[in-house]
């Protein structure tokens, strides 16, 4: 019988450093699909008390670094790094997503400018700061962007769109270095 091993969405892809941009691959650890079933504010308490962080409030995330909720729709945001906790189902529909997604961060002082190639938003720092997120095209794929940093974003789009992802941000970093070189 073979043996399966397992892989990560971007295995042998990541990271990438062009310029003064690095693009690499996140490990999330657990990612949970939370789609609020009462009122929000009750899963919100919930969620703090269990979880530390609250239900966030449309295009922002809660939390940081390997504990964090992000915003994906109307009513929906997905738990990150943590398994939820079992009160979390009174008052919401709770469906692990762990393997659904890739996930890469892309850091440096060029991001923002690769990010306008791109991105039909606009993710300056003025107008997007720390903890902003939104659902939203990277090239012509839907993807989840939040700055998690001065200098850095996580994007997120699903697992079978991992390597047009990186394909899309590689030649973005590509022309703003040339045309900073």
């Amino acid at each position: 019988m073979a043996e399966l091993k397992a892989r990560t969405a971007c295995e042998d892809a990541l990271p990438i450093k062009v310029g003064a941009a690095q693009l690499e691959e996140l490990d999330l650890g657990p990612v949970t699909s939370i789609m609020v079933l009462g009122r929000e504010a009750d899963l919100s308490a919930a969620m703090e008390a269990a979880h530390g962080i609250a239900f966030p409030k449309p295009n922002r995330s809660s939390g940081k670094d390997a504990n964090r909720c992000v915003w994906v729709g109307r009513n929906q945001a997905l738990l990150i790094g943590a398994a939820p906790d079992a009160t979390l189902d009174t008052h919401a529909a709770v469906v692990d997503q762990s393997d659904a997604w890739c996930a890469v961060s892309l850091n440096g002082a060029t991001s923002e400018d690769i990010l306008a190639r791109l991105v039909p938003v606009d993710m300056r720092r003025a107008q997007f700061k720390r903890g902003h997120t939104v659902r939203t095209q990277v090239g012509h794929m839907m993807a989840s962007v939040t700055r998690t940093g001065a200098d850095s974003f996580m994007i997120l789009v699903f697992r079978s769109m991992a390597i047009t992802l990186i394909h899309e941000l590689k030649q973005a970093m590509n022309v703003v270095a040339s045309r900073r070189a």
